[in-house]
């Protein structure tokens, strides 16, 4: 019987040498490369059939331009419903520093509760004073309404203000 030899293909050696880091990198480097390139062409066959012409919202969202319901205010007493009233204001219209209202509809603190007392100067002037209580309780330091208004950069703060003084209003009867 004769003997056959079967020879073993040589198997890949693995590098004895240490790489520096920077080459580490540079091989990690080219083969994401490497990757990135497969998926962008992996994408771009997947999608070449999508159509290029983008879908137009107004033809998909349709909503009212003026809002149907006007929120219920949660506070009986007429000073909490005012300074609620005042936050929705700003929620819906904006919120501004520097002046009572701004050309695009956005008002103050002073501005919405101005206009929430429809003309009510003895309503505006508590709404007034409950909200510098307030303020004082947690800043200390504003002299006046539209100063502590004017401090800040967004409407975040003094919003939460109204918010705080409608629920003091209404845990006071006012």
């Amino acid at each position: 019987m004769p003997t056959t030899q079967t020879t073993i293909p040589p198997t890949p050696t693995t590098v004895t040498a240490a790489l520096s880091l920077e080459a580490r990198l540079a091989a990690v480097e080219a083969a994401m490369t490497v990757a990135l390139d497969e998926a962008a062409v992996a994408y771009e066959i997947r999608t070449a059939h999508i159509p290029v012409d983008p879908v137009d919202l107004a033809d998909v969202v349709t909503v009212p331009l003026t809002p149907t319901l006007q929120p219920t205010t949660p506070y009986a007493s007429p000073v909490a419903a005012l300074l609620e009233r005042a936050r929705q204001r700003l929620l819906t219209d904006g919120w501004c520093a520097g002046s009572q209202i701004r050309q695009d509809g956005a008002r103050c603190l002073y501005g919405a509760i101005r206009v929430e007392a429809a003309g009510d100067r003895s309503l505006e002037a508590r709404g007034l004073e409950v909200l510098m209580d307030a303020i004082r309780a947690d800043f200390g330091d504003a002299d006046s309404v539209p100063v502590f208004n004017d401090r800040w950069a967004d409407g975040q703060v003094p919003m939460r203000m109204l918010g705080q003084a409608a629920a003091q209003a209404a845990n006071r009867g006012q």
